[in-house]
């Protein structure tokens, strides 16, 4: 369903309807001319005094202080902002957000955008453990200029100063000390949809960060998918999320309300991270009004679900809320403990969204229907490590999660294909997943040789029949994902990462499997806190797994748990482990959208950091 429309299309005026982004066959074109700063220029001209973004702030001393953007009052402080940027920064030139979450990022980001430049949405200095993150984005992006807030310049400056070489640093503009007068210096900029909007740097867990270059049409693209497939076609749906702006799932969150003229409320992760229940509340206040539609990795759920329960009779109500679960392989114990504890405030059995997005495509691949629940089935896991999906019961021993990411978004094709012949697996086989659309970045940015190997690949066969490829571009480009999925029962699973894999005597283990086993073996490990890797030994691969304590468990042996956790996983995994380290809170590295850095956290190991 690519089909197309003509150049010159009209599209209605008012609010974007969907429609007018849909062919005649259903298909999803992005009309002429639509693209976030024109749909940003729609909604100020339709709804221009409705908030647009709500920022939740809990840094001062009253608990919690919300600031508000109207629609106008966007579009003056992306235009006073982005005169700036075009001081310091010609057409096509990146410019680098370091800011902390808040309405002076949004601003920021869009500001780049609406200037002609090319936004690298990316964050302050202060967020601890990822500073070397930052520095590789920076020298790859090479920006012309960066925005940041006065708060957070002093921390800017110095690390820029100590980072990059004087001939090369960027301007520094700082966005909350520009005068909304300065908006009459802008100077307005033709947008083509196939010109690169940003660069989402991603990466992290298995290798260094690289920038993917998300053009306009990709944006616009991927959001009408999202909007379709999760079913936000209600105006009245709004967004809560805490999720950080420089992660790709943060900012769909503040890209679908631009569509349609919705607002979302945000908040910061240190927010959510230290009291999980202002989360609860701004979903229930959301919920109140409306639909509230929310996006979250496994941990959030989890954490949550453990710190964020409302005491009885507080009057949180939750039964408007729909929820998206992603960004790794999705955990049905998050999914089930968060709805263990949620349920009694009006949490529908049908609230959970499993997902499956990935940044290179701009975001959001799948997830099931919108009236349906969460759907697990349990597999052989020695057969899955092998690459087959045996189905077996829950009780058995060798039975192990799969939850369904249910069906892939409209005029977006998922093959799964053998990494090896390029030819396409059939359904019950696990192989690469392989994506097209045109919600695909064009590349990775100044990495020919790895865009080529990521975005240029080719399907060699396909099935004779029940072919996935149906209505795609054969032959023609396809994104290498790197993760490893299959189709069962038309439904997308994906099972793992390709670089995770453990592989011990010459077999293959998906680590999120080890880890849970690790949990469910001794109380002391912290839920969801766990991490399985391979280290060389004696002429061998041995696995390690680094767990964190857990709460209340401080006068546990460590000895017999770490013992129980040996023995657990060689009975029910057939591989010995090499050694086990028990560690206090927060020692295991993550990414900077909060998933397991099993790569840092190897590194770490092999350094002594848990010796």
């Amino acid at each position: 369903m690519n089909g197309s429309v003509s150049p010159d299309a009209v599209v209605g005026e008012g609010l974007l309807q969907i429609e007018d982004c849909l062919d005649a066959d259903g298909g999803v074109v992005l009309p002429s001319g639509v693209n976030l700063i024109s749909l940003i220029e729609r909604n100020i001209a339709t709804v221009a005094d409705a908030i647009a973004y709500r920022y939740l702030d809990f840094t001062g001393p009253d608990g919690g202080r919300a600031v508000e953007m109207t629609w106008r009052e966007l579009g003056i402080r992306m235009e006073a902002i982005g005169a700036h940027v075009q001081r310091a920064a010609s057409t096509g030139d990146r410019v680098a957000v370091l800011a902390p979450q808040g309405l002076g990022y949004v601003a920021g980001f869009y500001a780049a955008i609406r200037a002609g430049t090319i936004a690298v949405p990316l964050f302050a200095p202060e967020l601890p453990g990822h500073t070397e993150r930052l520095d590789t984005a920076l020298r790859d992006a090479q920006p012309a200029a960066v925005l940041t807030t006065a708060a957070a310049r002093g921390s800017v400056e110095a690390f820029l100063d100590t980072r990059i070489d004087k001939r090369q640093r960027p301007e520094v503009i700082v966005i909350d000390e520009i005068p909304d007068a300065a908006a009459d210096d802008f100077d307005p900029v033709v947008i083509d949809a196939d010109d690169v909007s940003h660069l989402q740097y991603t990466g992290g867990a298995t290798r260094p960060p690289v920038g993917v270059e998300i053009t306009h049409r990709a944006v616009g693209t991927n959001l009408i998918q999202m909007i379709l497939s999760i079913d936000l076609l209600d105006r009245n749906t709004h967004g809560v999320s805490w999720l950080p702006l420089y992660h790709d799932m943060g900012l769909s969150m503040i890209g679908f309300p631009a569509v349609y003229g919705g607002h979302s409320t945000l908040m910061s992760p240190t927010a959510f991270v230290r009291r999980p229940l202002r989360w609860i509340e701004a979903l229930s206040a959301g919920s109140a009004i409306g639909r509230v539609v929310t996006a979250a990795p496994n941990f959030a759920y989890e954490w949550a679900a453990q710190r964020g329960r409302p005491a009885e009779g507080s009057g949180i109500d939750l039964r408007n809320v729909l929820m998206i679960i992603g960004s790794e392989p999705v955990s049905i114990d998050a999914i089930t403990t968060f709805n263990s504890a949620f349920s009694p405030f009006g949490l529908p059995r049908n609230a959970f969204k499993p997902s499956y997005g990935i940044a290179e495509a701009t975001l959001f691949v799948s997830t099931i229907a919108p009236s349906d629940e969460a759907r697990v089935v349990y597999l052989d896991r020695q057969q899955l490590a092998e690459g087959r999906a045996v189905r077996v019961g829950a009780d058995d021993p060798r039975a192990t999660a799969q939850v369904s990411c249910g069906h892939v978004a409209r005029s977006q094709w998922c093959v799964i294909v053998d990494p090896e012949t390029a030819a396409e697996s059939p359904d019950g086989q696990v192989g690469e997943i392989w994506l097209q659309g045109a919600n695909i970045g064009r590349g990775y940015w100044g990495r020919p040789q790895d865009t080529e190997r990521t975005f240029r690949a080719r399907i060699h066969s396909t099935l004779p029949s029940g072919s996935h490829t149906v209505g795609a571009r054969i032959p023609g480009s396809w994104l290498r994902t790197g993760d490893l999925g299959l189709y069962l029962d038309g439904e997308l699973f994906v099972t793992g990462r390709i670089a995770d894999i453990v592989t011990v005597d010459g077999n293959n283990h998906y680590p999120q499997d080890i880890e849970t086993t690790a949990a469910q073996a001794s109380a002391i490990v912290r839920r969801g806190y766990a991490v399985a890797f391979t280290v060389a030994g004696d002429g061998s691969e041995g696995v390690v797994i680094v767990a964190e304590r857990a709460t209340g468990t401080a006068r546990l042996d460590l000895s017999a748990a770490t013992e129980a956790i040996k023995d657990t996983v060689r009975r029910r995994h057939g591989t010995p482990v090499v050694d086990v380290r028990i560690m206090p809170a927060g020692s295991i590295p993550r990414t900077t959208s909060g998933k397991l850095a099993r790569r840092a956290c190897r590194t770490a190991y092999l350094d002594g950091a848990f010796d």
